[in-house]
């Protein structure tokens, strides 16, 4: 699938999951399963951590990690969520850098932002601003973040190499890549690994393990670690698969434990001399 036309998919699909959460239907980027007992975003957040938060910014959440837990966040830095979406975790942010800190939220899609803005707006959140653009031109300056989070976003660019590329640029030396996302662990078959895809992330696009480390060295990143959160197994897709003509019980030793919700973190270099 082209760029523009990937794009265009991920608009379509996120501006649809933002109109249900405002029309009062809930959210669920896929079709396989009721968003409740979807493996892939449900109970990823503590009751904790969103009970001050208003419903809607919990209902949109699409993502299939909690990057706001896992990365370390200190008063008065600034972080930048790439593909904000509903802005759960722009918010959870904003409460972990205080008011001395902020909060960016890059969005493309214009019901998302909209819904961002309102969620803000009910949170009474000051130091979060919503930006609209993609996560492969950053609408920020070079050097001016301490940290970048996405929720199982980068997974759906068709130009993972410019997102990386942007991301290191935006970031201060010696600031954080932080982010959940979908990530592939070892061989599938293509025609496997496109359902299976489907089934998680909605578009398909996930890298591989070593292709990710790979691709983020290359931007100039060190310190690369890849730690799993959440492993899908085809049980967990069987219905899903079912409606594609797959027989779960089949591919089962092709795709378990190969296909998993990750915890992706870099550093920056800091500058020599």
């Amino acid at each position: 699938m082209a760029n523009d036309e990937l794009k265009a998919v991920v608009r379509d699909k996120y501006g649809k999951a933002a109109l249900k959460v405002t029309g009062g239907a809930g959210a669920s980027c896929c079709d396989a399963t009721a968003r409740a007992a979807d493996p892939i975003t449900s109970n990823i957040y503590g009751c904790g951590e969103t009970a001050e938060l208003p419903a809607e910014a919990v209902a949109a959440s699409l993502g299939c990690g909690n990057p706001t837990a896992l990365a370390q966040l200190n008063p008065g830095e600034v972080v930048l969520d790439l593909g904000s979406g509903g802005g759960i975790d722009v918010l959870l942010s904003a409460r972990r850098v205080g008011p001395t800190g902020k909060a960016y939220g890059l969005d493309m899609t214009d019901e998302m932002l909209a819904l961002a803005r309102e969620n803000q707006r009910k949170a009474g959140v000051a130091n979060v601003e919503f930006l609209k653009g993609e996560i492969e031109s950053i609408p920020l300056p070079d050097a001016s973040v301490d940290v970048i989070i996405s929720n199982c976003v980068i997974n759906l660019s068709g130009d993972k190499d410019r997102v990386l590329a942007e991301a290191f640029r935006v970031l201060k030396p010696g600031g954080r890549f932080a982010v959940s996302d979908v990530v592939v662990r070892g061989e599938v078959p293509q025609e496997i690994r496109r359902n299976v895809e489907h089934w998680i992330g909605c578009v398909a696009g996930a890298l591989e393990e070593r292709e990710y480390r790979d691709k983020l060295a290359t931007a100039g990143f060190e310190s690369i670690g890849v730690e799993p959160t959440r492993v899908y197994r085809a049980e967990d897709a069987r219905q899903f698969l079912a409606d594609k003509g797959v027989d779960a019980d089949a591919v089962a030793p092709q795709v378990d434990g190969k296909f998993m919700s990750a915890f992706v973190r870099a550093t920056k270099p800091r500058r020599r001399g």
